[in-house]
């Protein structure tokens, strides 16, 4: 089970990355994509653990607040 914070930071966001995906390899679930939108917070290296699990990052566009609702879509 993914943890929560109200204030993630970087560090945060790779171990529940990592969680994410020994959490799938247990279930024997297979996600290909992860829609996510451009903060800081989410370092290249989180990008790199899920690419490597074989999900792919989709990014939503820039400036465009409801970009995740039509993404989803």
């Amino acid at each position: 089970m993914l943890g929560t914070t109200a204030h993630p930071n970087a560090s945060w966001v790779i171990q529940a990355a990592k969680d994410l995906v020994m959490d799938l390899e247990d279930a024997g679930c297979l996600a290909r994509y992860l829609i996510r939108d451009r903060d800081a917070k989410f370092p290249v290296l989180m990008d790199e653990i899920l690419a490597e699990a074989g999900i792919e990052t989709v990014l939503t566009g820039i400036r465009m607040p409801r970009m995740n609702a039509v993404m989803e879509r």
